[in-house]
């Protein structure tokens, strides 16, 4: 078991352990949620793009080169000003 000691501010550091199996960084925020038997859940609320780097795309869908996308990105546009 891993432990922590709560400061007279209410502040927690959270072990290197924990922090390293996470993958937590500087500045990332947590989610704190109390379940009913009265245990905590500590969950990170800040995802990084290389996390989610490719998870965006459809079995069988193409990668776009940066200029199609730049060119979607311009006709989109284009559309919402119309």
């Amino acid at each position: 078991m891993t432990t922590a000691t709560l400061t007279s501010k209410g502040q927690i550091t959270i072990p290197k352990k924990i922090r390293e199996q996470l993958l937590l960084h500087t500045g990332d925020k947590l989610d704190f949620t109390l379940t009913a038997e009265g245990d905590v859940l500590l969950r990170p609320v800040t995802r990084h793009v290389d996390e989610v780097f490719g998870r965006l795309g459809r079995a069988g869908q193409r990668p776009l080169t940066s200029a199609e996308m730049d060119a979607s990105i311009r006709r989109r546009m284009a559309a919402s000003e119309a």
